[in-house]
């Protein structure tokens, strides 16, 4: 016979319910109730009520969209106060605004999902890469097709200008 979760028969199961669905880490709700990380991912996946997780979703989905409805309002704002102060030839006054908005506009894409701002990294013009390329075709000297068929792969790795291509 099954052993009873030791989750589901803990004294305070709603707090370790509600620290879970918020995605507490395990080791903290561990220390905090006596209970083991191993039980908490058990009870988590196999009895927690998907209705507290869903509204954990939705509240955290609401927050976002309030979030998002402030900004939405901030640049409404601020496109107002742009263009009273280009009707009244502030230009200082519309430049800050300009300012602004640009910055509103930038954090609204992050929101989104708009704006990649992942580094890009080219490894072809680093003086590794050379280093790394002549020991690798060295390496492959005693073998003259393989070290032909590696040169040709590595030259439309670097393409054009020392420019990765995918």
């Amino acid at each position: 016979m099954p052993r009873a979760c030791s989750v589901c028969t803990h004294p305070e199961r709603a707090a370790i319910d509600a620290a879970l669905a918020e995605e507490e880490p395990y080791r903290h709700i561990a220390a905090r109730f006596g209970a083991s990380a191993t039980a908490l991912r058990r009870h988590k996946a196999d009895h927690l009520p998907a209705g507290l997780t869903l509204a954990h979703e939705a509240a955290d989905a609401a927050q976002a969209d309030d979030l998002l409805a402030q900004l939405r309002d901030l640049q409404a704002r601020t496109l107002r106060i742009l263009a009273t102060a280009e009707a009244a030839g502030d230009l200082r006054t519309a430049l800050g605004a300009i300012g602004q908005a640009r910055s509103n506009l930038e954090l609204l894409a992050k929101l989104l999902g708009e704006l990649n701002e992942a580094p890009r990294v080219n490894l072809t013009i680093s003086p590794e890469w050379g280093a790394v390329r002549a020991v690798l075709l060295e390496a492959l000297g005693p073998f003259p097709a393989a070290r032909v068929r590696v040169a040709e792969r590595l030259v439309a790795l670097e393409g054009v200008n020392g420019h990765a291509r995918s």
